[in-house]
Parts: structure tokens; sequence; C-alpha cells
């Protein structure tokens, strides 16, 4: 997607139809276009959010932002002529909205979708970047706000002479004192926009929306300004890039704009009636979902958000925290007027590896080093319990779980002629599959596995030593109890089949032969 140019028309757009501090006699008219189109080119990846990204732009814009529902127009999966006759048509009612006196024009276009250096792919139809920009800048308006989500979309700015730079101050003061336009791309030149399933949404507009409902509030006025915005959207959209494996996006900014003031884009009234307020503690990042875990993504609070308050429409919602080794989850109500404070306790703590085996996406694996007691029953006549312990490292995945351990244990041999010490080192696999149940996680599996056996006689005679190997193979029940920090308990049982050679009573030849043992493991494992 190019982004950069039609980052550039939106955030001028973005800049208009920010809600300025205007005196009694001066008018502020709010018109925006928002597109989405996930459709590209030919041989282009059909995107999945493109489109719904301009629709959550429309909902902050209309319910926060001061734009009448009739200055919006949102445009999905349209063509290029379209798209032209639309800003076109919308540039003549910001032209006859500018011959009333005392009336200031912001004019936000936003687009969200594929393109390139050159142009909007809009489908099969290209809107080259040069017309497009020019549509917007050639408003009457007072300030344009152009927002461009796609692929190097920072030749829009870097054409223009912009820099991925610190963000820049605008203020505006009782009316929008200034006129000009700003450009906001979601990516450098060179870079690529990029969508994540976890959030429903690219990175830019996700940041750029969390912000503009309350994230983006640095200074705690009570209004989101255009550099709160940008700066907000910049931080959060490089530092969740950065862990993917396209690598970070830059956003960049150019504007060309004169006078001076705060240009507010949205306002935020903490006890509005038809409005309602959540409220985050510090030391985790939260993502807040629209009425259950499969809903939309309505907005982000980072752990290094200073913004801990977010406005949203009344209903119910889906919280996800993110601690270092687990999840807090949990709905909750959010009443139209009211301020509602996201606590721990209101939230269900869930370790990773149950996010892991409940799916979604959230966790694709879980895994980590377990360790404890073993304890064997005896294989032959003679032999007393073998006591020892064991060392595994398991990975659970969202249907299967699999475990090496590397185990040892050491038993007693007892007849009326002779007494002897039995050790054995053993290594198995287990595969298993687990339930989880509000307090334990419950388990079966199968698992195979080779002994290493020695048999040291005790009782003075010429007998020498014995040593052997044992193939093993079995099968049992596990159950598991969540702790603290990513900690574990663990306890299984099953029913193991030894095969090993064996001397049968009265013959000095050994063969193979079978030998049924019960196991038993308990031990403390960490999941990371």
């Amino acid at each position: 997607m190019s982004l950069g140019r039609l980052a550039a028309l939106a955030a001028a757009a973005c800049g208009l139809t920010a809600a300025w501090a205007a005196p009694a006699e001066a008018r502020i008219e709010r018109f925006a276009v928002l597109i989405g189109n996930n459709a590209g080119e030919k041989g282009e990846v059909e995107l999945r959010y493109a489109e719904d990204d301009a629709a959550k732009m429309v909902d902050v814009l209309k319910d926060l932002g001061g734009f009448p529902p009739a200055n919006l127009v949102l445009l999905r999966s349209e063509r290029a002529d379209t798209v032209r006759r639309t800003l076109i048509a919308m540039n003549d009612r910001v032209r006859a909205a500018m011959s009333t006196p005392d009336t200031d024009i912001l004019y936000l276009v936003y687009y969200s979708g594929h393109a390139d250096a050159n142009a909007l792919h809009l489908g099969p139809t290209p809107l080259s970047l040069t017309e497009f920009e020019q549509l917007v800048r050639g408003s009457a308006a007072s300030t344009r706000l152009l927002i461009v989500d796609s692929c190097r979309s920072g030749a829009l700015t870097r054409v223009k002479g912009g820099t991925s730079a610190p963000p820049f101050v605008i203020k505006l003061d009782q009316r929008l004192a200034g006129q000009g336009m700003v450009t906001l791309t979601s990516s450098s030149g060179n870079e690529d926009a990029q969508e994540s399933d976890e959030l429903k949404g690219s990175f830019f507009t996700h940041a750029l929306v969390s912000g503009l409902l309350g994230t983006a509030d640095a200074d705690r006025d009570g209004a989101v300004s255009l550099e709160e915005a940008y700066r907000h959207a910049y931080e959060s959209t490089l530092r969740a890039t950065s862990r993917t494996w396209a690598g970070a996006q830059h956003p960049t900014f150019r504007y060309d704009f004169r006078g001076q003031g705060k240009l507010i884009l949205t306002e935020l009234p903490v006890h509005a009636s038809l409005r309602s307020v959540l409220r985050f503690p510090r030391g985790r990042s939260y993502l807040v979902m629209r009425d259950s875990s499969e809903g939309s993504v309505a907005a982000e609070v980072g752990t290094n958000d200073a913004a801990r308050t977010i406005s949203l429409r009344p209903g119910r919602y889906f919280v996800r925290g993110r601690g270092p080794d687990f999840l807090l989850e949990g709905a909750i109500e959010a009443e139209a007027g009211q301020a509602v404070d996201v606590s721990d306790e209101r939230l269900s703590r869930v370790m990773f590896a149950r996010l892991v085996r409940k799916g979604g996406g959230v966790r694709e694996a879980a895994h980590g080093p377990v360790a404890g007691y073993q304890l064997r029953t005896p294989l032959v006549a003679g032999d007393s319990l073998c006591h020892g312990g064991f060392l595994g490292y398991g990975i659970e995945l969202q249907h299967i779980g699999i475990a090496s351990r590397l185990s040892a244990c050491r038993s007693g041999f007892q007849n009326e002629h002779l007494t002897a010490r039995n050790d054995e080192l053993g290594l198995d696999v287990r595969l298993s599959h687990a339930w989880d149940l509000p307090v334990i996680t419950l388990g079966v599996g199968v698992d195979l596995g080779l002994a290493v056996m020695r048999q040291q006689f005790e009782t003075r005679g010429d007998a020498p030593d014995r040593h052997g190997l044992a193939g093993a193979f079995g099968a049992g029940a596990g159950v598991t109890v969540d702790l603290a920090r990513g900690l574990y308990l663990h306890l299984e049982g099953g029913a193991q089949t030894y095969v090993l050679k064996q001397r049968r009573a009265g013959s000095e030849a050994a063969e193979m032969a079978p030998s049924l043992a019960a196991r038993l493991r308990a031990g403390v494992g960490v999941s990371l």
C-alpha cells in the first residue's frame, strides 16, 4: 500500500476535522471522506481489515471528533472513478460552506488499502497519488488533513520534503486560525504497512483510533490534539511492528501550515450521557474488544501510555490485559454516563499455556522446563520401588503437547542368595492432550522411551555387573495446577510396559520379555 501519500491527505483532512476551541462568533464545519479497499491489483493479496479500519475512523470522528453524520462519507470497495467523483463533490460542498461568513472548515481524507509509490490500487483501477493529493490540496477548506494507511505511503511525505522526525507541534486557539495541509502516512517510502489478526486491523490505524479514543491524551486535558495523536500513532506502531517478521514500520508526516494554536482532533467528555469511560491501571497493556473475545478490537491501552482512560459507546466489552506470563480477561458492562475502573479483581487470570489451547491467535505456543520426583514399581520379582527424579522440557500447542524427559532412579534387588543395586537412566517422549477446567487442567497421553539398565551385586562372589537396554511404552493421565509467575504443579501417573532381557528361574539364558510397571511423577514447571 502507498500509505505515505494517502496518509498525507488523510492527515490534512484530520487537521480540519479537529475540534478547535472557537469563539462564539466562529462557526466550524467538519467534513471527511474515508476510503477503505481490501482488494488491490491482480496478484496482490487481498487485505482483511482495510475496509473495517475506515469504518472505525468514521465511528471515532462521529462520536468524538464533532463530525456530523451528514458530512461523513464512507467508501468501501469502490473504484477510482467513484473515489474521484466523491472527492470532487465534497470539494463543492466545502466551497459552498466556506461562503458563509465566519466559517472555518476542517476537511479530513483517510485511505486504507493497497498502493505503491505512484498510485492507490482501488481494485483493478489505479488512482495516481499526484491526482489524489491534488484533489485534497485543492479543497477550499481552511485546514486539510490527509491520512494514508498503505505500503510505501511515505512517498507522499518524502516527495514533499517531510521526514520521520519527532512529532511536531501545531497550536491553534479560539478558532481555525491556521490554514494549510497536514499529511500523515503509516509507513516510510520503502516499507510495507502491516495488518494484525490479533488486532483485527492495521497496526497504524489501530494505534491512531486508540489514541483518538483517549490513550493519546498525554496532558490529560480531556482532548486529543494532532500532535498527541501523531506521537501516539508513531510510537505505538513502531513498538508493535518491531516484533513482527516484516520489521519496524515508521509512520511519517509532512505539514504545510500557517498559523498557531492547538489543533484538536477529538474531545473526551468524561461524564457525557451518551458515552462510557473505562479507566485502566498502570503496568500492563490492555486490548478492548466489542461484545466478546471474538469481537472487533475497539481500542488498546499500551504499557507505556501515560493516559489510561478511553471513551467508548455504552455496551458490553471484553477486556484482555497482558502480564509477563499470563493474561487477565473478563467482560465489562460499560453503561452510559458511567466511569468503570478496570481493576485486576474484575478480570480472571489465564496462564499462557491455557491461551495456547484456547486458540484464537493470542499465543501460538507455550514451552518451558519441568523437574521433579519419580517413582516406579518393580519390574521383576525381588526388586524394590525405584526412586529418583526427572528433568524435562515441553511445548504446548493448541491441540497437542509434546514433552521430552530425562529420568534416573535406583532400586534394590534381593533374594535368598543375592543382594544387588539397580540403576536406570531413561529418556522418553510424551504426546498429550489437555482439557482446561476452572482450577485445574486434566490431560491424557502416550509415551515412548528407552532406558539403560545397570545391576551391581553387593553379595560377595564372582558375579559381574550386568548392563542392558530396555524399550518402554505406555499411557497415563495427569493434572496440572497453575501457580504465580508462570509456575505450575504437575502430577502424572500411568502404566508402562518395559521390554528387556530377563532370566527365567532355573535357566542361565536371558531372553527378551515384557514387564508391566506403574510410574508416578510429581514436579514443578514453568511456562515461558
